[in-house]
């Protein structure tokens, strides 16, 4: 059988490839593809493009690590573009924005100047980078460097009394309640994260991960890993 590739009308040596977000179906990025750059995206499973500006292969994610991993690959009709299912890591666009389509052009055909889309919660990593300068510069007056200086126990200990005081607004169905205890669980949970060394980008990739599968088969596929978990041994 003749390799699909083969029959691709490459206008110049290269062939559109539009991206898409394979969860949610709306569009990321347009870039081009040569036939080595199609071949490296079918052979890694991660999409690999040709910058026609620099003039070389180049793979998406390489220097921000955000990466995308195919999960499905289509041409048109006229087998002349081609568009790309993918799990995006982080944000497709280089000026932070999820996806490279967000300037709107009004019915007089001029750009509408929109802002590039920002993360939900922008003030998250904001306070992370907050938590990791206290960190390396502590201050007596901090809460937070008094905290980080008190050890995991310390801060496991107000992450489970944030806990339950979030648990007990909500089910008093105090709105005011519930977003002041969210947002302190919130803050100690970083500080939590923090000093263990792990970034919100990782939590960011877990959570991009789960994205792909049902949560009934997430669910049951670390439940199986857990039983086959050996116990640790005993000193």
């Amino acid at each position: 059988m003749k390799k699909i590739i083969d029959q691709l009308k490459f206008s110049r040596g290269l062939i559109p490839a539009v991206i898409v977000d394979h969860a949610k179906k709306d569009v990321l990025m347009v870039a081009y593809m040569n036939a080595e750059a199609l071949e490296k995206t079918l052979r890694s499973g991660e999409t690999h493009f040709w910058s026609r500006s620099r003039k070389t292969l180049w793979r998406k994610g390489e220097t921000s690590g955000h990466i995308q991993r195919v999960k499905a690959l289509y041409t048109d009709c006229d087998q002349d573009t081609l568009l790309i299912e993918v799990e995006q890591v982080g944000v497709a666009c280089h000026t932070g924005s999820r996806s490279c389509f967000f300037e709107k052009i009004d019915a007089n055909g001029c750009p509408s100047h929109s802002a590039p889309a920002q993360p939900a919660l922008p003030m998250l990593e904001a306070l992370y980078q907050m938590i990791s300068e206290r960190k390396k510069h502590p201050s007596p007056h901090s809460y937070t460097s008094l905290l980080l200086q008190g050890g995991i126990d310390s801060i496991l200990k107000k992450v489970g009394e944030e806990a339950g005081e979030f648990i007990i607004s909500a089910k008093n169905e105090d709105r005011k309640e519930v977003i002041h205890e969210t947002a302190d669980l919130f803050y100690h949970l970083l500080v939590a994260l923090n000093q263990q060394g792990i970034p919100l980008k990782a939590i960011d990739e877990e959570l991009q991960r789960r994205t792909a599968q049902s949560g009934l088969a997430e669910k049951k596929s670390r439940e199986k890993k857990s039983r086959t978990k050996k116990p640790a041994a005993k000193r």
